[in-house]
């Protein structure tokens, strides 16, 4: 395990309920509270009554007063916040704490690839390569699972990846298995069965497929990278 992010400030919360997509409702402080949740996925295992979880405060004047980022799993907690997932990611790039990307560099952001926007441009030995990311907080045993619900985005970024390999372009889809003690990847065939073919036809043109895990741990108050390459299994 590698530390990738400290985080400050953090402020433990009981989860009452989720309100919409982006909302929902704690006890903060002994009072109830409105959250920001940084995740579309339904997270339903994990955004139920009674769930511990872990906020830090906004800054300025927000809609909401604080954002939900992690819940509690064991010991350990499962990091939900997509954000905080990138900026992880970034870090261990830039620290090369994950090997199979060490001769990558991040040239830009959420960029245009076909009719989509893929979250990156990299150049990896002197070749440019997008890179699209999904996070991965679906739990089925050992496995970690992507999507928890039915994507039509998901579908039109791995359909893109798919044309682009087909023309001799590089492409990458990484699943962030952003939970404790997770020893595989494989998509969620009952919730997305087209999304499992692609993935199957991705592979099949050569675009990469690859996982890593990560999660946050509430008494260091740090988010660590756990398995920098986790087996993928599609």
């Amino acid at each position: 395990m590698v530390k990738i992010l400290q985080m400050y400030n953090v402020k433990e919360c009981i989860i009452l309920e989720r309100i919409n997509k982006f909302v929902a409702k704690v006890i903060l402080d002994g009072k109830v509270q409105l959250s920001y949740v940084n995740n579309t996925g339904r997270l339903s295992k994990y955004l139920s009554r009674g769930h511990i979880g872990f906020c830090v405060f906004h800054e300025g004047k927000r809609k909401t007063r604080c954002r939900l980022f992690a819940i509690k799993e064991g010991s350990l907690a499962v990091l939900i916040d997509t954000g905080l997932q990138m900026k992880a990611l970034e870090k261990a790039i830039a620290l090369e704490r994950i090997p199979w990307i060490k001769k990558c560099r991040i040239l830009k952001r959420n960029v245009r690839l076909g009719a989509s926007y893929i979250d990156y441009l990299l150049e990896c030995s002197g070749r440019k390569a997008y890179l699209e990311v999904k996070s991965a907080v679906l739990r089925s045993g050992r496995y970690a699972m992507y999507p928890d619900c039915p994507s039509s985005r998901g579908r039109k970024h791995i359909r893109e990846l798919i044309d682009h390999a087909r023309k001799g372009g590089l492409g990458i889809i990484l699943f962030i298995a952003a939970m404790p003690r997770v020893e595989a990847f494989k998509p969620n065939n009952a919730a997305d069965p087209e999304i499992s073919r692609l993935l199957f036809e991705a592979k099949k043109v050569g675009v990469t497929i690859r996982a890593i895990g990560m999660y946050y741990d509430p008494e260091k108050s740090s988010i660590f990278l756990s398995k920098p390459d986790l087996p993928v299994e599609i």
